[in-house]
């Protein structure tokens, strides 16, 4: 079942994100498939507005992002030895205590890795914002883009930008000392 799931997580970078965004707004649209869907089934009397709204925006990013988190964090528990888990319950923990101090520590640098491979493309996806939020739900990502073409505020943008770049690095920084304090209690134990 593993590799079915995995193959299915893979499957949609097999067309491009602009196009599954486009595939976003047929089936959300007014007279979309799934309005078209919950009025036969006799769920809603008249269509739902999903398009242009903050909803179809955060849809639009997880339907295009969740693999990049999916991957990583998929990498890490494989990884994961399941005598821990064991060994933490032959001593008494509870399941909250086993996620807590075994399985989240263990999984950080793929937690992690997943958050740095969402964060940076979610803020430059300018164009699922303006695609299906109608321009009105804007992401970091629109700002830049409008700042250096529409009101030529190349100051601003490049301050935008450079901002974005900081926070990625401590991003970064953050993978590397989850890294090395994973490598550290690996040592002493």
């Amino acid at each position: 079942m593993r590799p079915l799931l995995l193959f299915l997580v893979v499957v949609p970078f097999w067309t491009n994100s602009l196009i599954r965004t486009y595939a976003l707004k047929v089936l959300m649209g007014t007279r979309g498939l799934v309005n078209g869907l919950l009025l036969d089934l006799g769920l809603i009397e008249r269509p739902i507005q999903m398009m242009y709204t903050e909803f179809a925006v955060i849809i639009g990013l997880v339907y295009v992002l969740l693999p990049f988190m999916i991957l990583p964090l998929y990498s890490a528990m494989e990884k994961l030895d399941l005598r821990l888990l064991e060994a933490a319950q032959d001593l008494g923990a509870s399941p909250l205590q086993r996620f807590v101090h075994v399985v989240l520590p263990l999984t950080l640098p793929g937690i992690v890795a997943g958050c740095l491979l969402v964060f940076l493309p979610a803020m430059g996806m300018f164009y699922v914002s303006d695609l299906l939020g109608g321009a009105k739900h804007l992401l970091i990502g629109n700002v830049i883009k409008t700042a250096f073409l529409n009101t030529r505020d190349w100051p601003f943008g490049a301050a935008t930008s450079v901002t974005l770049t900081v926070l990625m690095g401590l991003l970064l920084w953050c993978y590397w000392r989850a890294g090395k304090l994973l490598r550290r209690k690996g040592a002493l134990a």
